[in-house]
Order: structure tokens, then sequence, then C-alpha cells
């Protein structure tokens, strides 16, 4: 089902899937490595999402692998710009070129080609890009499974929208990606089944919503995502012929578990 599937709109934070797509395409090429390091300086840190921010003093050495899980767990402003620091925007824009992407794109800094604002997508390249992904067609089989390691990790993750009216276990089968921007609410992933194999995948967009200075789960949009979570999950029941890429039987273990020792 599909509606203004070809709009222009600007991505907001679902936009991190691109950027974590780009950064994950030049690990699989070689040209960077998940274990190489960068600085997190006073002068990297930006506001709105994330925990970087939060921090008192700063001056770690963080790896990327350490960035891309919080720039898509908790939507990290700043890792974005960690992100950036070794990949720049417009290198970012030509892999997602090379990709058959063609209007999903960040927007560049003219003074400063580290930095970008998120620019933009539409819902059918969004979309393409979690089928692709699922597939294995577009990154390694690796970065697949490093990109859905952290989205289908519910404990910590984003649960207000697709996910709110979820058993715990039947959210461990979601993986998801949220953003929201002044009237904008986005939402966008893949719906597993019990084998962990991929049975959907959604893209909702939406501008000029109601309620825009509202970014909890009491927006009527944010609202509609969960009533639509909940019928995706009931109407998907049966096993899918695809191959599982993840056990959610393991991972809901992990995050019921329970305290560990310090």
């Amino acid at each position: 089902m599909a509606q203004d599937e070809n709009f222009v709109i600007e991505g907001a934070s679902v936009q991190k899937l691109a950027v974590a797509t780009a950064l994950l395409d030049a690990v699989d090429r070689g040209d960077l490595a998940l274990s190489d390091t960068v600085e997190l300086t006073d002068d990297v840190i930006a506001g709105g999402a994330g925990i970087y921010h939060r921090q008192v003093v700063y001056g770690d050495r963080l790896t990327l692998s350490n960035a891309l899980t919080a720039m898509l767990q908790v939507s990290d402003n700043t890792a974005v710009r960690l992100i950036g620091s070794v990949l720049p925007g417009v290198e970012i824009n030509r892999i997602l070129a090379a990709k058959g992407l063609t209007r999903t794109r960040v927007d560049p800094l003219p003074d400063n080609p580290n930095r970008f604002w998120l620019g933009v997508t539409t819902p059918r390249e969004m979309n393409e890009l979690l089928v692709r992904l699922v597939k294995g067609t577009l990154l390694s089989e690796a970065s697949t499974a490093a990109m859905l390691r952290v989205l289908t990790w519910s404990s910590v993750g984003y649960v207000d929208g697709v996910r709110r009216t979820m058993s715990s276990m039947e959210r461990t089968r979601v993986a998801t990606k949220y953003g929201a921007d002044d009237d904008r609410r986005h939402e966008a992933g893949v719906v597993f089944d019990e084998a962990g194999a991929p049975l959907l995948v959604y893209a909702y967009f939406a501008d000029q919503v109601p309620q825009p200075g509202n970014f909890g789960s009491t927006n009527p949009v944010v609202e509609a995502h969960s009533l639509l979570g909940r019928a995706m999950v009931d109407g998907y029941r049966k096993l899918s012929s695809l191959q599982s890429l993840f056990d959610p039987v393991r991972t809901h273990r992990e995050i019921t578990a329970g305290r560990q020792p310090g």
C-alpha cells in the first residue's frame, strides 16, 4: 500500500538510516573500519536527541561502531557529526547515488564539508533502502547484521510509536527508526516473524502534523503509528519464506536477563 510515495520530504532522524548505510558501505569497501576512532570534543557536541551532549566532560576516543550505535539506538545528533568527521556529506551523497537512491540526500554545509543537515528523502526510497537491507543486497552480510543488531534492540530503543502496544517479545521483532522535527513525525522499519525473517517493510512520513510542539506519545500521528504497529503484527502472523536474519528469542532473553553485577 502506498500514498504520496514519491513526495520529497525532510527525513528528520529517519535520515540517519541513510547515513548509517553510507558509513557501512565505506566499511564494506575497506575505506573505513568500525574499529576506527574519533574524538568527542566540545566543538563537535550537538544538542537535541542523544546522550553525548549530557556528559559533563569530553575528550573520549570513540570507535565508529560506538557512534553508529548511538546514532541509531538513541538518535544521537553528535554521533552524526562524529561520522561526518570521517565521511563528508558529499561522499555520503555519492554512495547513496551509487546505490540508486536519487532523491535521498544529506545537505552539506558550504563552509564545512564534514558537517551537513540530514536532508531529504521519499517514502519510496526509504522503503527501498530497508527492503534491500533485509534482502542482503544493500550491504555485506556483516554490515547488515550490525545495522539490524541495533535497530531491533527495544530495551533502550524508541517505543512510543509502532512498538508501543506490543509485548516485549513482539518488540524484538521490529527494527525501527523514528524521526521528529518541527511539524514532522516519521517512522520507518521492518517487521520480522517469530524466526527472525522479514515479513514487511514500512515507511510512514507525515508533515503539518497537529500538536507540532508535542513530541511525546500522545501526538496524534505517533498514536496512529502505534495502531499501525499493532495491526502489522496481528495481520502478518504466518512465517516468512525468507531467510532468518537474527534470533528474536535470543534477543528477548538478552533484554530480560535481569541485572548483572557491575
